[in-house]
């Protein structure tokens, strides 16, 4: 079975590039170094975590999936093909754009787009934030973890865990207080200890992503992003709060790509090899009310 190390980057489209420099920079306090026809934003030593390009649409692209070396590159590939699913080699171009030594592109059974990369070869320049962030949680965690529309959900989630080797964190039935169809939401976990790399949810979304995450080292940078999101009048999407399942404390945004971006301190990092799959019944301990997102 292939095995994924990490959410190494994403990739998202944006018709405004100055709008997402602009948030990179003062929201997020990430670097927004341009990269030919877009942005490589910047929150560690790597070249980019973040690929924003110009297009004609607000809208997330890809998720960047990295393996340990050529042998798991080639283990994925394969178990992706055998699995019935088209791989598609990157060429030049798009390996010297990501900074990898190779790149495979694939789709999964909801329509999501993914880039498989082994060999990170960009730069090691430090992190600098414009506005004094002192650094994220990245290294062999990855940037975050990401939350894609997965529809249909158990042809989706089975080729993650059962073709390239994700294991379940957590499961979650959401139920609309409404009386409507419950929605499912399955958290993923690759080989790298954080609690989720990415989640499934049995829902559409027209911008390919629910949110991304990206997470601080202490609760004071939550807090002073949360300040820098009111002070430039980004809409905010979930209030402050803590996930009953990974513990993360923080809030959700919207980024100029009309995706979320959860903004979090304190993640659980779990034993992937040993991890149970709990099955919370509430999305968080306290906070978190997603109801703003729906106001004007």
């Amino acid at each position: 079975m292939a095995q994924i190390s990490q959410l190494a980057y994403i990739v998202a489209e944006t018709t405004d590039l100055e709008r997402w420099r602009s948030y990179a920079e003062q929201v997020l306090g990430m670097q927004a170094l341009d990269d030919g026809d877009g942005l490589a934003i910047k929150m560690d030593e790597r070249d980019f975590r973040m690929s924003v390009r110009s297009g004609e649409a607000d809208r997330y692209l890809a998720s960047g999936w990295q393996v340990e070396d050529a042998a798991a590159f080639e283990a994925a590939k394969e178990a992706l093909t055998s699995a019935g699913v088209t791989v598609t080699p990157g060429d030049d171009s798009l390996k010297k754009a990501r900074r990898v030594a190779d790149i495979a592109l694939f789709t999964d059974p909801a329509g999501n787009q993914h880039e498989l990369s082994y060999g990170y070869t960009g730069g090691a320049a430090p992190f600098v934030s414009p506005c004094g962030v002192p650094g994220f949680k990245t290294g062999i965690y990855g940037m975050g973890h990401t939350v894609l529309p997965a529809l249909p959900f158990d042809e989706t989630r089975a080729l993650f865990v059962d073709t390239l080797g994700f294991g379940a964190s957590d499961e979650f039935k959401f139920e609309p207080p409404d009386g409507s169809p419950g929605m499912r939401i399955h958290f993923l976990h690759c080989i790298n200890g954080r609690h989720h790399s990415l989640a499934l949810a049995e829902m559409p979304n027209p911008a390919g992503c629910v949110h991304i995450m990206v997470e601080v080292e202490s609760m004071t940078e939550v807090g002073r992003a949360h300040d820098r999101m009111q002070q430039y009048d980004v809409k905010l999407m979930a209030t402050l709060g803590q996930h009953t399942n990974d513990k993360m404390t923080s809030f959700y945004m919207m980024t100029p790509s009309n995706f979320a971006i959860e903004f979090g301190w304190g993640g659980e990092i779990v034993d992937p090899a040993h991890h149970e799959t709990t099955h919370t019944e509430s999305v968080s301990i306290w906070g978190h009310d997603f109801s703003v997102g729906f106001q004007q």
